[in-house]
């Protein structure tokens, strides 16, 4: 096949720098030091503010991180089925419009979330985290339509490197209301919930122009007429389980992912509570931090791809993760308001951050068969991705509760690095052997 035109290309990174807003502002900076803020006593030297809510009283940090952890087990039930209709009626198109207005909707309305409604504001990010996850499964099928293998992994670079620079620019538009709210005459709680009400207008509005410009899909010949859509929804699933299980090299690499991503998800939606809670850095220097990460993150992606084009997929991705695994046992010896060092490691994560998600993307990519059925195929892989999540997050919490320190848990990432690393390794030696 041949790469699609130009036009198409920018139109699916373009879909990158809208919803990516989301994942810098809502996930990374602004929202989980406005939670922490509003959940919290008041008092720096407390690591662990408390609060109680279905007659139950739960570490703030670990509630937030068991609501993110739903959210992810709701996109891995629902996204496999949801997929699966999208490939026999060809509507990918109409889905992505779907949760990507949900996803932006659920931001907006965080513009209302205070102290006095714990449930509204954490029932709007489990949405809004639905929206954002739910959306990528037919923004991710869409690249082994649009780009010839040999151009999959600059195409997947450009979708991050887009994404970054997109949600770059709405961030430091934010950052001036957070840090001069008295300039627009608001107070700082304020100058955030407009963060989330900026964030929603900027999701949707340039969502549509990405969408503009993507193709429709066509429906699956082979599977009209074969009963209803759902049922033949989890024949396709169990279709694509099939096939997988005659994929060795592709089936172990999926094991090999879902152990490294469990480590790399977990750290990219729980550092910057760690950071307000744990390392008591200030919503500022956080924010700067974060900043720090998307900017190198930028070059990170497109050195890491050319790595990838000198030593193989797999050893490059086996170097990122044996990088992963320093930066772990680096943030877990951060002192206490420790700014600098935070921004050291915000430097290191940044650059091997968007680098593993973009080669993770496009080596999957490369070793699924010729299929007209991408997005199935791509749920999959989605699938394995929240599963992970739901366990990085659910159990980065529950250490935190039990020991009553997030330094465990951060440490407690490594387990899950050495595993994804030693399945890649194993990966790769039967690549070699079915080559041979």
């Amino acid at each position: 096949m041949q790469t699609a035109p130009k036009k198409v290309i920018n139109g699916w990174a373009m879909y990158d720098w809208a919803n990516s807003v989301y994942n810098l502002v809502i996930t990374s900076t602004i929202f989980p030091a406005y939670y922490e803020s509003v959940t919290g006593d008041g008092n720096d030297s407390t690591i662990n503010d408390t609060v109680r809510i279905f007659g139950r009283e739960f570490v703030n940090t670990s509630l937030y991180n068991y609501a993110l952890a739903i959210a992810f087990f709701i996109v891995a039930i629902m996204s496999p089925i949801l997929s699966s209709i999208a490939d026999y009626k060809g509507n990918k198109k109409q889905f992505l419009f779907f949760f990507c207005t949900m996803g932006s909707i659920a931001c907006s309305a965080m513009y209302f979330f205070d102290k006095t409604n714990l449930v509204y504001g954490l029932s709007c990010l489990i949405i809004a985290c639905i929206g954002f996850w739910s959306s990528l499964v037919f923004y991710n099928s869409y690249l082994p339509e649009i780009a010839a293998p040999e151009d999959q992994d600059k195409v997947s670079a450009k979708g991050f490197a887009m994404g970054y620079i997109g949600s770059v620019i709405l961030q430091i538009i934010c950052f001036v209301f957070v840090m001069s709210p008295k300039t627009f005459g608001i107070d700082g709680s304020k100058a955030a919930q407009i963060s989330f009400l900026l964030v929603g207008i900027w999701w949707w509005g340039f969502g549509q122009l990405a969408l503009s410009r993507l193709p429709h899909g066509k429906p699956a010949e082979h599977k009209r007429n074969e009963g209803s859509i759902l049922t033949n929804g989890y024949k396709e699933l169990n279709k694509v389980w099939k096939e997988l299980s005659e994929l060795p090299v592709l089936k172990r690499y999926l094991a090999a992912f879902f152990f490294y991503n469990m480590g790399v998800q977990t750290v990219m939606l729980a550092a910057t509570l760690y950071g307000k809670s744990e390392l008591n850095i200030p919503t500022t220097n956080l924010i700067i931090a974060i900043l720090i990460i998307q900017l190198v993150a930028i070059p990170g992606a497109y050195l890491i791809a050319k790595l990838s084009e000198r030593i193989g997929n797999f050893r490059a991705l086996m170097v990122t993760i044996f990088f992963w695994i320093i930066l772990c046992v680096v943030g877990y010896t951060i002192p206490r308001n420790g700014i600098y060092q935070f921004y050291t490691l915000a430097i290191l994560v940044g650059f091997v951050m968007g680098g593993i998600q973009s080669l993770s993307r496009s080596t999957y990519a490369k070793l699924m068969p010729v299929t007209k059925d991408t997005t199935s195929f791509f749920s999959f892989y989605d699938v394995t991705e929240k599963i992970a999540i739901v366990i990085g997050m659910f159990s980065f919490g529950y250490i935190n509760e039990i020991t009553g320190s997030q330094r465990n848990s951060v440490l407690a990432l490594v387990i899950f690095f050495v595993i994804g690393f030693l399945l890649l390794l194993l990966t790769m030696k039967k690549q070699k052997k079915e080559l041979a």
